[in-house]
């Protein structure tokens, strides 16, 4: 193993709504990224796929691995 690496993996806890949805928030760590970052994507009009509502954003699981294995995304 290359010289500082990590040698384990750490576990990321995230809140997944019964539909599959998570919050902003939840949605930041679960790709590992800042909320600030999601928040300035949706404004750019790129990163995973969103749904609003109630004004408030929503990611759901799939389109978040789909973002992360380099899938074409498009911000709703």
């Amino acid at each position: 193993m290359a010289e500082g690496m990590p040698t384990t993996v750490e576990q990321v806890r995230v809140r997944i709504l019964p539909d599959g949805r998570m919050d902003t928030d939840n949605a930041a760590a679960y790709i590992g990224n800042a909320t600030k970052t999601l928040d300035q994507w949706a404004y750019q009009g790129k990163g995973p796929r969103f749904l609003k509502v109630g004004g408030k954003r929503f990611y759901f699981k799939a389109d978040l691995d789909a973002f992360i294995r380099g899938a074409p995304q498009a911000a709703a």
